[in-house]
This record gives structure tokens, C-alpha cells and sequence, in this order.
């Protein structure tokens, strides 16, 4: 029987998502324990994301624990990860897409059914995310956006108590959770429209390159179909030198239309575009090339 250490940051989020992969890992005969690490984006929770410095708020160290051979299986939100991996590891597995659209979560105070998304003139809006911040710059210039940092249980308790009049989150984590959200109002955003971040409501199984045996065994799990789709978009992401704080949305769906959000400053709100290609070989370059071409023209 094959021992595998999972190593997972320790919200709420991360464990349900570690613990979803250990049952998996457990029905393929694997025994399995989980070690949780502390991120930076963990401990520093004061300041926005592009405060703080580099990428990888919430992977370096567990990537380092892999590499030191501490855990032999990091599971990541993979819309967290660097797109360029650290030399000696490698995404082994890719998860079921959970829904990729995002929610804005609106205290019943501030609902105004005339207005877009339910939501009243000149709310103050929740995230700390440059591309949410640049789609509701774009969609509804009237409202205030004020930073939200915090796991998923924290940011609702923020907008209960509140702080603000609605807030931003990833659907999926507020599925995995199982979370009550009946004393708000609730809009599913069309992720067609608002767009999602690249590889949004994927999870990221990471390993060590030198572990075939365990790479052997992830393959059993892996969704090929989903790996293609969030390839493009992180592919983009990627040839845009960006991190999780680039104001920039992508998501391909099951037709392998993809669609985009982009802006070079997120306070100059979104624009958005949309492919459609038989061959998806080439189709990141192509989107690239048309987002710094527009992004050349508002320097202009």
C-alpha cells in the first residue's frame, strides 16, 4: 500500500478540498494524511494582495515542502498557482471543474431589483481581486469598491456584520463548503460575462517530478477535458506574464469558446473578448496579441 502525505493550507477551503483528494486517493487503495502549512497569505491578512510581495502568496511554502520532501502531495486551489512551476515538480492530476462562475453575495438592505445584479446605486462592493475589481469597474462604475481580505467564512461574517453592502466570491468554494446563504440576496454571475480567473473551480494536485509511481496513480483521477480548457486560459495568463493579481479573466467552456476580460488598470474598468477556434494550438497567442495591442492603444 502506497503512504502519500498531502500537505494543504489549513482553512476551512483548503482542508475540504485536501480531504476531497484524500478520499479519492483512498478508494484507489492509497493511506493517506494530511499536513496543514502556513502561507504568506495566510499569516499577512492586512494587507491587499498587491501589497504583497511576488506571486504565490498561498503556494510557496508548500511547494517548498515538497521539494523538501516533507509531503509528498501538495493540493492547491489551481487558480492560486504560478504558471511557470518550480524546477523538480509538476501538476500531476488535474480535479472535476466544480461551477466556475463567481457570486456577488448582497445584504437584503441593499437590494434594488431595478438596478444591475439586484444591487442598489453606490454600494460598497467587497474584494480585494484586480479582476473582479476591473469587471465591476466596467459593468457599474457607480459603486465603491473597498478591499476584502479574509477565507470564505470570514469574508461573509465581514458582509453580515455590515461592513459592506455586497461581496465577491468563487461559487465553488461556497458549493464545497456547503455554506447557508439564505439570509442574502444571491446573483450567480454568468462566467460568460464576468468572467472567472483562469483555472477558477479546479483543484491543482502537485507533486515531485522524480515520483512516477505516484504520478502513475494520480492519472487514474485526472480530467483530460478539463486539463485542456484550463490550459488555454492559463496559457494566457501565462504569455501575459501575469499572477493572481493581473486584472484578468479567462474561461474556456465545453464548446472551447473562450472568453476574456482584460484591462491594464483595473481602475479603468474591463474590456471584453470572445474566440472561437477549431484548432485551440495557437489560440492563447492569438488573444495575447490582441489584449497588448489594445492595452498599447490606451497608452496612446
Amino acid at each position: 500500500m502506497q503512504h502519500i502525505r498531502i500537505g494543504s493550507r489549513g482553512s476551512d477551503l483548503a482542508l475540504w478540498q485536501a480531504n476531497h483528494v484524500k478520499n479519492q486517493l483512498e478508494q484507489l487503495g492509497c493511506s493517506v494524511d494530511i499536513t496543514i502549512i502556513t502561507t504568506q497569505g495566510d499569516a499577512i491578512q492586512d494587507l491587499s494582495f498587491d501589497k504583497l510581495e511576488g506571486k504565490g502568496f498561498f503556494t510557496k511554502e508548500i511547494e517548498h515542502a515538497l521539494l523538501e520532501k516533507s509531503i509528498d502531495l501538495a493540493v492547491h486551489s489551481h487558480k492560486d498557482l504560478e504558471t511557470n512551476q518550480p524546477e523538480g515538480l509538476v501538476i500531476a492530476c488535474v480535479s472535476e471543474r466544480e461551477d466556475p462562475a463567481d457570486l456577488l453575495l448582497v445584504a437584503k438592505s441593499a437590494v434594488d431589483l431595478t438596478c444591475l445584479w439586484d444591487l442598489k446605486e453606490n454600494a460598497v462592493i467587497g474584494t480585494s481581486s484586480a479582476r473582479r475589481k476591473s469587471q465591476v469597474v466596467g459593468f457599474r462604475d457607480d459603486v465603491v469598491i473597498k478591499d476584502l481580505r479574509g477565507n470564505v467564512p470570514t469574508r461573509i461574517q465581514k458582509l453580515r456584520e455590515g461592513q459592506y453592502d455586497a461581496i465577491l466570491l468563487a461559487k465553488a468554494g461556497v458549493d464545497r463548503l456547503k455554506i447557508d446563504l439564505s439570509e442574502f440576496h444571491v446573483v450567480v454571475l454568468d462566467p460568460t460575462e464576468f468572467i472567472p480567473a483562469p483555472a477558477q473551480g479546479v483543484l491543482a494536485l502537485q507533486i515531485r517530478q522524480e515520483d512516477h509511481s505516484l504520478f502513475d496513480v494520480l492519472q487514474k483521477m485526472n480530467h483530460t477535458t478539463v486539463q485542456n480548457q484550463i490550459a488555454i486560459e492559463r496559457k494566457v495568463l501565462n504569455l501575459m506574464q501575469g499572477g493572481c493579481q493581473l486584472p484578468l479573466g479567462v474561461f474556456c467552456d465545453e464548446n472551447n469558446v473562450v472568453y476574456v476580460s482584460y484591462t491594464s488598470n483595473w481602475e479603468d474598468g474591463a474590456n471584453w473578448y470572445e474566440y472561437t477556434a477549431d484548432d485551440l494550438s495557437n489560440l492563447a497567442e492569438i488573444i495575447v496579441e490582441d489584449l497588448v495591442a489594445a492595452a498599447n492603444e490606451e497608452l496612446e
